[in-house]
């Protein structure tokens, strides 16, 4: 997939508006009961950067970028302010916020997951775009040190370790992500007459399975 390793500006997407999508299929029965399904396992992220924008020069920044990304032809980063760490929004991440798997006695490549728990249900959420420098991982309630005892592939969201885990031992991270996305239109329509009053574009993004 067409994918461009840089960032939406996050001064930009600081106020837009957006969220998980689900897609559910619910079939009323005859009995007034029903039946629910989805074809996702994953939900899907959208949001609105236009909303954003606060000034003319926003605007340029935000025309460049679109550009650069041929419209909706090469995805990129984007910064979920509501949701972009591995522990809660004011918290700084350690190398024990997730459990992202377990020794085997074989495996040292992991991937990096966020879970969403509510009562007795949890929801395991792959990361695949973690944000360089901000990965911490631990073995056993160890941290280790990067490139000495793990290295990161933040294309990817996988974590290697240098040494294989005993069995059983809990593998955690901490880390800063983004979702990756793509411009959900290949039209970007402004109005420089009324800009200065609040109209600004709509610029939907959609989050891109990768």
């Amino acid at each position: 997939m067409a994918f461009h390793e840089v960032r939406f500006p996050a001064n930009l997407s600081f106020g837009s508006v957006g969220g998980p999508e689900r897609r559910t299929e619910i079939v009323a029965l005859a009995n007034g009961f029903e039946e629910r399904n989805t074809p996702w396992e994953h939900a899907r992220r959208r949001y609105d950067a236009g909303v954003a924008m606060r000034s003319l020069d926003d605007v340029e920044a935000l025309i460049a970028f679109f550009e650069a990304r041929r419209g909706q032809l090469y995805g990129f980063r984007w910064k979920d302010w509501s949701d972009y760490k591995s522990c809660p929004p004011s918290g700084e991440p350690a190398f024990g916020d997730q459990v992202i798997g377990h020794g085997d006695g074989a495996q040292t490549v992991f991937q990096l997951t966020k879970s969403y728990a509510s009562g007795s249900q949890t929801y395991v959420r792959p990361i695949t775009k973690p944000v360089a420098g901000t990965v911490k991982v631990g073995v056993d309630g160890s941290e280790l040190v990067e490139g000495l005892g793990f290295t990161v592939d933040s294309t990817a969201g996988f974590i290697t370790l240098n040494a294989v885990p005993e069995l059983g031992a809990r593998v955690t991270a901490g880390f800063e992500f983004d979702v990756p996305v793509r411009f959900d239109t290949d039209l970007i329509q402004t109005s420089v007459a009324s800009f200065g009053v609040g109209d600004v574009p709509s610029v939907p993004v959609v989050e891109v399975r990768v």
